[in-house]
């Protein structure tokens, strides 16, 4: 084990006491009740391979600094690029003359829930490679010799190997007292093999299932984090079945579906509705709303008894872990779902008071220092049953059914409740068995109907991290990484559409 990483020092080198002290006086001097400064410093590569030649190779930096400050019960937001004491202060008194503009057509006044004061506080996630201390052609290397196992194997016509990483660097200080100085580092790498019937002109793909997580070059570079080796190896025979698999026969059926699957129903499904200004349409252009409105809190049946679904800001290797918010609130753990019955929401400092809750949950984040912080989505995850059951248990409980494996694309409703999903892996089961794949797979319900199909979860070891670097919410704009963690699960009598037939072909 490597020793735990400190904070860069170039982002130490910032003169991150002497801005928040400009920052912060200046609101208060120019009539702000409350100020706090945010300098916010991103990195993001993106490198990415077709058929083993380079296509494109992108290193983004941005820095800049934040304030917000209530005024009257009402935010005020500015931001700037220059990381100078008097920049600081000049956008402190910029923000409390728009909260001054704005505080006349304020019909609710902001109340910040309470929450400790942590004064010079670091947090940096757990990662054992810096991705940016990599040189870029040893990083390109390792993409070209994967793709190069792929394209040498018959079937696999072309080969697409890229990944994205990002080192992403805060600073948080309040009015209160807080100051927090943070650094997390996440990664996401993808390679998807494409097999072409150039006389029918159609052509079949397959990616890789490892996910995007919070960790560094280790999960790329070897094979200890993810095992590239056996996966690409599998991958083109698996490919090629695909490629000749019958279509899938329509109609209720059993579904065994694995954490690289689900982890995306999570997300829209729980993830997305679970998420408090959503569900009393503070947010609503993005995406829409939610069902799951305040009055079904503590009443409604989300799912059967053996759903049981925790929002979690600590879970190693989670998109969405940190040691505190955008609004310095410590990252904690807590209920959505529990025994099936919704129980909880996701919530920032603002709106924990308005749901009579006492304490934030640290759900607040800004993907930029020009943008305000807005309520995000912690790592939502599905929990394992508490003994061990396998993957193969669940699937030697079904007679007649399909396994899904692999994500691919989604569609759900403005409510978070009618969706479908497809995958990238379907294997027939019968008997309790897998018999071959099958083609043209999607699964369609609404989200209290599909979660209480729900009849077993796997153990622990069937539990697994999946995830993305790009929630998309509000407006302008924003994205957000986040994780969703699960075990293998079996739903009873699910509907399956043949997405072929469905599209008329």
């Amino acid at each position: 084990m490597s020793a735990p990483h400190s904070i860069d020092t170039d982002f130490l080198a910032v003169p991150r006491s002497a801005l928040a002290d400009a920052a912060l006086t200046a609101a208060q001097q120019a009539g702000a009740e409350y100020a706090d400064l945010r300098v916010h410093a991103i990195t993001t590569e993106t490198v990415q391979l077709r058929d083993g030649a380079l296509e494109n190779a992108v290193v983004d930096r941005e820095i800049g600094l934040a304030v917000r400050v209530i005024v009257e019960g009402t935010w005020g937001f500015a931001s700037h690029a220059e990381l100078s004491p008097g920049a600081a202060a000049d956008t402190a008194r910029r923000a409390v003359r728009v909260a001054k503009t704005l505080a006349q057509l304020n019909a609710e006044r902001i109340e910040l829930a309470a929450e400790p004061v942590y004064r010079d506080a670091t947090w940096v996630s757990d990662y054992r490679i810096d991705p940016f201390g990599v040189p870029g052609g040893d990083k390109v290397a390792v993409l070209e010799e994967y793709s190069g196992r792929l394209l040498a194997s018959d079937g696999v016509d072309h080969v697409t190997a890229a990944f994205q990483s990002a080192k992403e660097q805060t600073f948080y200080a309040d009015t209160f007292g807080s100051s927090i100085t943070q650094q997390r580092v996440r990664i996401h790498p993808t390679i998807e093999a494409v097999a072409v019937d150039a006389a029918a002109g159609t052509f079949e793909t397959m990616r890789t299932l490892a996910p995007p997580s919070a960790r560094g070059w280790e999960v790329v570079a070897a094979d200890d984090v993810w095992d590239w080796s056996a996966e690409l190896a599998q991958l083109p025979s698996l490919l090629a079945e695909k490629v000749k698999a019958p279509s899938v026969v329509a109609g209720p059926t059993d579904l065994v579906i694995d954490p690289t699957n689900l982890w995306l129903t999570i997300h829209e499904s729980i993830g997305h509705a679970t998420e408090y200004d959503r569900a009393i349409g503070y947010e609503a252009a993005y995406a829409g709303t939610s069902f799951a409105t305040p009055d079904k809190l503590g009443s409604m049946r989300y799912g059967s008894p053996v759903m049981n679904v925790t929002a979690d800001r600590t879970v190693e290797h989670g998109l969405a872990t940190v040691g505190f918010d955008d609004e310095g609130v410590r990252a904690q753990s807590w209920d959505l779902v529990r025994d099936g019955l919704f129980v909880g929401y996701q919530l920032d400092r603002v709106f924990a008071p308005r749901l009579g809750a006492q304490r934030s949950n640290g759900c607040s984040y800004a993907d930029s220092a020009h943008h305000v912080p807005i309520q995000r989505m912690a790592n939502v995850s599905l929990q394992p049953a508490s003994g061990e059951v396998t993957t193969d248990d669940l699937i030697a409980g079904v007679g007649d059914g399909i396994y899904v494996v692999g994500d691919k694309s989604w569609s759900i409703d403005m409510q978070r409740y009618n969706f479908q999903f497809t995958g990238q892996r379907f294997f027939r089961i019968r008997n309790g068995r897998l018999e071959g794949q099958v083609r043209d797979v999607a699964y369609q319900a609404t989200t209290t109907d599909f979660w209480g199909a729900l009849e077993a979860v796997g153990g622990p070891s069937t539990w697994r991290l999946g995830g993305a670097f790009n929630c998309g919410k509000a407006q302008p704009g924003q994205i957000a990484p986040v994780s969703h963690g699960c075990p293998s699960a079996l739903f009873r009598g699910v509907n399956v559409l043949n997405t072929r037939e469905e599209g008329g072909r």
